[in-house]
């Protein structure tokens, strides 16, 4: 039986933001379904201070959906659909930058549910949380640095973490773009910028949410390095998979590299979805 692939997004993204590379993966035969995490896709806040004209002061302050929503909330969700895909075949896991924080925590609790887990330029925790990561070496390159000016609001009192993707500021169009989409157009920039949420939860796990080598260890999965990613410095990646197969050398990351930014392959799916039907031989 054929396995079937689901998609976690990423920061800030939905289900949405996977549909060109699961119309690239049906036509190649494949069953592809994209999640929501909680507080995502149509649960998602758009308050109106968001709309034209912004209200910025509104904005800084209006109320969250996400407020209070913890990594657990998300992996329990994946769990889930995990749980009913696995009813109609094998399931591939497959993860995208912030999207890997649930990967790992699905493998680490239902190993024995998954087929294989897939990271594209995705966080992989094995020695560090993701905030003790942003302080080493190997994160001090990303371009990310740049962006600090799309949040908006105190996360403390809004309880999330809030981005308004709508500015129209020159300089911090062109910081992002950089660090999203270095590859593409900047109509594909506009455009991938207005698929994105404002609002993102602040909870991105502790140490007990790293990899544990007897469950997760046991999963076979593939790392995608995406080798033009100014946001995940290659460093970064490189150094989750050695740290991954140090913990379980007796199943080491498959390596894949995709001339890619960040999102280019999402925007432009067609090697990723070959590489990605490539597993699922």
């Amino acid at each position: 039986m054929n396995p079937i692939f689901v998609l976690v997004h990423g920061s800030n993204g939905n289900s949405f933001s996977w549909a060109p590379l699961q119309r690239e993966l049906t036509l190649l035969g494949h069953r592809a379904l994209a999640v929501d995490l909680p507080g995502h896709g149509f649960e998602a806040d758009f308050p109106a201070a968001y709309q034209a004209p912004q209200d910025p002061a509104a904005l800084a302050t209006a109320p969250s959906a996400l407020a209070g929503v913890r990594l657990a909330d998300a992996v329990e969700h994946v769990i889930g659909v995990v749980r009913r895909a696995a009813e109609h075949g094998p399931v591939i896991l497959v993860g995208h930058s912030r999207g890997g924080l649930a990967l790992t925590g699905v493998g680490n609790a239902v190993p024995d549910l998954l087929h294989r887990l897939v990271y594209i330029s995705a966080w992989c925790c094995v020695d560090l949380t993701p905030g003790e990561y942003m302080a080493e070496p190997e994160y001090a390159s990303s371009a990310l640095a740049a962006t600090a000016g799309v949040l908006v609001g105190d996360p403390a009192e809004l309880g999330a973490l809030r981005m308004n993707w709508r500015t129209a500021d020159p300089e911090l169009l062109a910081a992002l773009k950089t660090a999203m989409l270095a590859d593409g157009t900047e109509r594909e920039f506009l455009a991938y910028l207005n698929t994105l949420e404002p609002d993102e939860s602040m909870d991105a796990g502790t140490a007990h949410d790293r990899a544990r080598a007897d469950t997760w260890g046991r999963v076979p999965r593939t790392y995608v390095r995406l080798t033009g990613d100014t946001s995940m410095p290659l460093a970064l990646q490189d150094r989750f998979i050695a740290e991954a197969d140090a913990l379980t050398p007796d199943n080491p990351f498959d390596v894949r590299s995709l001339d890619s930014s960040h999102v280019g392959f999402l925007v432009r799916p067609a090697e990723a979805a070959g590489l990605l039907a490539d597993l699922a031989r």
